[in-house]
């Protein structure tokens, strides 16, 4: 494990390369594991417009966007159960939000080259109090911060693999994505792209 000096960029706290070479290439053996356990799924909005993502989840709780909506569910849409959290991913959220309660869901999502991540709010968890936590694997993503409400000025930075941010407080509801990925800047994965945990408290 990396140097624990955050950057923090309105309130989001970022960990630039928390996780060594080593540490990331057992990560991404952690996620093909989550993978065969739990397909990849191609998630829909609720308008029925496919999303340019692939996700998948660990943990009790897996997140699921369809025409029925936005939500979490205990089990994949094939249902099977949602396998366990990796624990090097519990041991990282432990040590950066010790204060908070255990993950119960870990989001899978895969980015292609030309995928993106509109901006948006992670707002479907009952407990708001509680950071949601973003690692980075593979090429890297210009990452965007808006506000609570939409509109107005943005910040973007460059995530790159084996950073890691924190989410807490009143940046939690802040609006946030993925303008888009920078192929190529990263060996780590067998085909260009990046992969994206992000840890949450659902309940």
């Amino acid at each position: 494990m990396a140097d624990r000096a955050a950057r923090e960029i309105r309130g989001f706290l970022l960990y630039e390369r928390v996780l060594d070479r080593a540490a990331q290439r057992a990560l991404v053996e952690n996620v093909r594991a989550i993978a065969r356990a739990a397909p990849f799924l191609v998630p829909v909005t609720r308008r029925g417009t496919e999303m340019s993502v692939r996700m998948t989840s660990a943990g009790a709780f897996g997140w699921i966007t369809d025409r029925r909506g936005y939500r979490y569910e205990p089990v994949h849409p094939s249902g099977v159960g949602w396998p366990p959290i990796p624990e090097r991913v519990v041991a990282l959220w432990r040590e950066l939000v010790p204060e908070a309660r255990p993950p119960e869901s870990c989001l899978v999502n895969w980015y292609g080259p030309d995928a993106r991540m509109g901006l948006h709010q992670d707002s479907d968890e009952a407990d708001m109090a509680q950071p949601v936590v973003s690692v980075s694997l593979g090429d890297d993503a210009l990452f965007r911060i808006g506000n609570e409400e939409r509109g107005g000025r943005t910040e973007s930075v460059w995530l790159r693999s084996g950073d890691v941010i924190v989410m807490g407080g009143a940046a939690r509801r802040l609006h946030h994505g993925i303008d888009r990925i920078k192929a190529g800047t990263s060996d780590l994965l067998d085909v260009p792209g990046r992969i994206n945990l992000t840890l949450r408290v659902v309940t």
